[in-house]
């Protein structure tokens, strides 16, 4: 039982609690921006300019991949279907599928293409096919309405593949979001970004590659997309799995593809080395006792209805500070079950987190002989003060 004490005249209580003893491992990135969540538990783990609306690259073509899948989902695409490629299509630099106007190319190929390959001609031929007016403007305007649904508050889009504009921007916290609901919605697709390789029709010998450096190291990655432009800088979208527990960041404003490659193993490896997930408070084992007036007890432990499992950090070092705060002393007549408290968690470099309490048992209202007993000792005692303020 962790022991706690109540501050009388109905004052909030509020008492330390030794949980367990732990010290966050700060981690210093060098990305402009950048966001770490431990999807398992929910728990944000690093945020740097996480809201700042920056350019993300190909990193963007993220949305264009969640909404082909939604419209594969809805039936308006099939994965065997043959799209035509438009001359804005083939006009499409920088990473391509080499597409050209005799082409028509299977949709399930299109997806390999941009996951694999970041092929800017695969994005607008699906942009194109998905657009109300059959253009890649239009297909972008639908990205940022759909974007908005989403709960990404600071992404708009200009075109399907992340080629520059002035006004196609989207915050790393917005990109987490995005990988976390494609891992969420569409599990059926999300292998296929851990594929290291896509050889389309043998015409791209020099674009076959996955571009995702986390995928040749056995830490667990599975996803999802890198991007790079001379305005954004080299950023990466990464998850990787260990153990059951899935991490997934976003990276953005490296100044070298190797400095992303290094800074992406350094916060994979960061995140599942210095957190794991405790049980810090088990189900009906109380952890305090409150003060209770009037009644046939003076006092009722406070219990958790479920146990209480937190991602920590793990590093030996200060305590996990941690309270009970309640309005006390509590008046009897108690319910066993009633919410009487609540257990607040703050583990260093971590959001705190907030647990409600419950009496542990019923706890009845006193007789009149113990009632006037508890009163007379108030008043005994309010007596003395006086007496002593008058000295």
């Amino acid at each position: 039982m962790i022991p706690t004490r109540s501050l009388r005249r109905m004052m909030a209580a509020a008492s330390a609690v030794a949980l367990l003893a732990t010290q966050a491992s700060a981690f210093d990135t060098s990305a402009r921006a950048a966001f770490v969540l431990d999807y398992t538990t929910g728990t944000v783990l690093m945020a740097k300019n996480a809201d700042e609306a920056l350019p993300p690259a190909s990193m963007s073509k993220l949305m264009t991949l969640y909404m082909a899948f939604e419209a594969v989902r809805d039936g308006r695409l099939t994965l065997d279907e043959r799209l035509p490629v438009s001359e804005h299509a083939m006009s499409y630099g920088g990473s391509t599928m080499f597409l050209n106007t005799t082409d028509r190319v299977a949709v399930e190929d299109l997806l390999r293409g941009i996951i694999v390959l970041s092929g800017n001609d695969a994005c607008a031929v699906i942009a194109e096919a998905l657009s109300p007016n059959g253009t890649e403007s239009g297909f972008a305007e639908l990205m940022t309405r759909r974007a908005q649904q989403l709960g990404m508050s600071n992404s708009t889009f200009e075109n399907a593949s992340g080629w520059p504009a002035p006004n196609h921007r989207m915050s790393v916290r917005d990109l987490s979001l995005l990988a976390t609901r494609i891992i969420e919605d569409f599990p059926e697709f999300y292998p296929i970004f851990s594929e290291r390789r896509f050889e389309f029709d043998g015409r791209a010998p020099s674009n076959v590659n996955n571009r995702n450096p986390l995928l040749r190291l056995d830490i667990g990655a599975d996803g999802l997309k890198t991007g790079h432009t001379q305005e954004a800088g080299y950023g990466l979208v990464g998850s990787a799995e260990q153990d059951g527990r899935r991490v997934i960041f976003t990276i953005s404003g490296l100044d070298s593809e190797r400095a992303r490659a290094e800074e992406a193993e350094s916060i994979v490896n960061w995140a599942f080395r210095q957190f794991a997930e405790r049980t810090l408070v088990e189900q009906g084992t109380a952890v305090a006792q409150a003060d209770v007036w009037l009644g046939a007890e003076d006092s009722v432990g406070l219990v958790a209805k479920e146990d209480v499992t937190l991602l920590v950090p793990v590093t030996p070092g200060t305590m996990l500070e941690a309270e009970v705060v309640y309005t006390g002393p509590l008046r009897a007549p108690i319910s066993a079950g009633q919410q009487l408290a609540e257990l607040i968690i703050r583990p260093e470099g971590l959001p705190e987190h907030r647990v409600p309490l419950f009496a542990e048992k019923a706890v009845a209202g006193g007789g009149f002989g113990q009632r006037m007993m508890v009163v007379s000792q108030a008043l005994l005692t309010r007596l003395n003060d006086s007496s002593g303020e008058a000295m």
